[in-house]
């Protein structure tokens, strides 16, 4: 019998006031009971929307019935056939614009937990040893897939299922990509990232570190040692800045910089071999999701920090989630504002900010309302940390180095809708192909360029 309460079964959490000053995950996750309670607010539906808003089309009707039936291996399995990261996916998807934004039982209240039921799984299997390790007797014929990121690690899983054999290419000195150097740890454990890079082990997929293609070995190399494919999964690893006068100020970071410091290299530990600047008061650039992570980074750092955003609430880009637990952990929201100029001190560091007050104009070319600057607003905002977070572009190092791999103007390598790019035998996808976007669309894309390149490879024969 369907349980059919309007809200979702509540998910435990670190009360805000305890968990900004830590690093230790923020959602605490299902207990069994919460999970079972979850899963009975599922109607089965005959035609499930809900899979049709995934990007990998998980069967989700089929694994939440699992759970209803307490047979969590099975939940584990289905999930596992469509997803190669469900550890990751249920703590970062954003499902409200997703699978639970089909969801039928939104209509008239929330929708079912399913970011919330598919993480439950995930971590069961986990922490009892389960892995999917099922694949194809190997075919004898080898890929390359360039970064280990969600797309990356995605068409690796799916072509070693298929009895390939595949080598990721890694520039960094751990796997994960953006999982492990972008998303904080209170939202993804860093031990996550590694077991689900463990299971694509276990299926065969070769790992090979401190490897930066276009320096290392360019893509032609790659063919040249029998390689029949190669997948570039690079991600958007470049920063924007705002061009205004003041950015190469200390204490002006890039959120990536900001992000992989903290992230990847635990800048937060008293003996980290990468410390950063302990600011008393910092002030965040942009709206997004990766601004949400620099500023509750900041303020587990111990700073006094501020958002500003140059449009209003109802255009922020980021998950209403994280924007909610910003709130909560005490992070301001200076929004309709926008900098003008960093004003330094005479040692060459950050004093204060200009900043603009905005209004919203008539939409520009996104459909989005266009600020305007309100004459005569400016005021300064006194900061000594400034973190850019208004976007990233693909490295240019991959295109530049591989003859008749096309871009587009904003650097991005062209592909299909198979991920085949103007370069035969090489595909893409991911942010490397779309600029910064979400775990898992690059998952997706991932997924689609695995199928595009056993066709290609099959059909060679």
């Amino acid at each position: 019998m369907a349980d059919m309460s309007l809200e979702k079964t509540k998910m435990p959490e670190q009360a805000p006031d305890v968990r900004n000053k830590n690093f230790l995950e923020v959602a605490k996750g299902y207990t069994p009971e919460l999970a079972e309670k979850e899963s009975h607010r599922c109607l089965n539906c005959k035609n499930p929307r809900c899979v049709e808003g995934c990007p990998v089309n998980v069967p989700i009707p089929e694994f939440i019935g699992h759970i209803q039936k307490g047979d969590m291996e099975g939940a584990y399995r289905a999930l596992s056939r469509a997803n190669a990261l469900p550890a990751v996916c249920g703590r970062v998807c954003p499902q409200e614009s997703q699978c639970e934004g089909r969801c039928v039982r939104g209509i008239k209240g929330e929708s079912v937990g399913i970011g919330r039921l598919e993480r439950y799984v995930a971590d069961w299997a986990l922490e009892n040893n389960i892995a999917n390790t099922d694949k194809a007797p190997d075919n004898g014929h080898k890929v390359a897939v360039i970064g280990s990121g969600p797309a990356g690690l995605t068409c690796a899983g799916e072509l070693a299922r298929m009895g390939y054999q595949v080598t990721v290419f890694e520039a960094f000195h751990v796997a994960g990509g953006v999982l492990s150097y972008g998303i904080p740890e209170f939202r993804l454990p860093k031990s996550i990232v590694e077991k689900e890079v463990d299971k694509l082990r276990a299926l065969g997929v070769d790992i090979q570190l401190n490897m930066v293609i276009g320096k290392v070995l360019s893509i032609d190399e790659l063919f040249e040692r029998g390689y029949e494919a190669v997948f570039v999964g690079s991600g958007a690893g470049l920063p924007q800045f705002m061009r205004i006068p003041g950015e190469s100020l200390v204490g002006v970071f890039s959120a990536n910089e900001y992000l992989t410091r903290i992230n990847l290299m635990k800048a937060y530990e008293p003996d980290s071999a990468t410390p950063i600047f302990e600011s008393k008061r910092a002030a965040v650039l942009g709206g997004g999701n990766v601004a949400m992570d620099a500023a509750r980074c900041a303020k587990r750092m111990g700073a006094d920090v501020h958002i500003v955003y140059r449009r209003g609430e109802a255009e922020l880009p980021a998950r209403a989630e994280e924007v909610h637990h910003a709130k909560e952990e005490g992070i301001h929201f200076d929004l309709l504002c926008n900098p003008t100029e960093i004003l330094g001190d005479e040692k060459g560091r950050i004093r204060s900010m200009k900043v603009i007050r905005m209004e919203l104009g008539e939409p520009d070319a996104s459909g989005r309302r266009r600020p305007v600057p309100i004459e005569g607003s400016e005021f300064e905002m006194e900061v000594d940390t400034v973190i850019v977070a208004i976007g990233t572009s693909p490295n240019p190092l991959i295109r530049s180095t591989t003859p008749g791999l096309e871009a587009n103007k904003r650097g991005c390598i062209t592909t299909d809708e198979t991920g085949a790019t103007s370069r035969e035998g090489v595909f893409c996808g991911g942010d490397a192909a779309t600029g910064a976007a979400t775990v898992i669309l690059a998952m997706g894309a991932g997924k689609t360029a695995a199928r595009s390149i056993h066709n290609y490879i099959t059909g060679k024969k």
